[in-house]
């Protein structure tokens, strides 16, 4: 079973190939839902080293970059390299 996490968005790399399906509209959208009604599905990263890598939720990490947060709920999860 999967345990939320809290981590720092710093430490979170997320790979070029990710970044480049960003829709900064959708973040925007999503940052003002989290503000509303909080964030209600973690993201998925799994640890490379010191730092995490995104897996899954770009959007939602980049909602909470939006808002200034520091840190965000996450699953660390097992994944095979993109």
């Amino acid at each position: 079973m999967l345990r939320v996490q809290k981590i720092k968005i710093e430490d979170i790399y997320v790979p070029t190939a990710r970044r480049k399906l960003l829709h900064p509209e959708t973040a925007r959208a999503l940052a003002e839902d989290i503000v509303e009604n909080g964030l209600k599905t973690p993201i998925q990263v799994r640890q490379d080293g010191k730092r995490f890598v995104l897996v899954e939720g770009q959007h939602r990490l980049e909602a909470m970059r939006w808002l200034g947060e520091e840190a965000i709920d996450a699953y660390l999860v097992q994944a095979r390299r993109h």
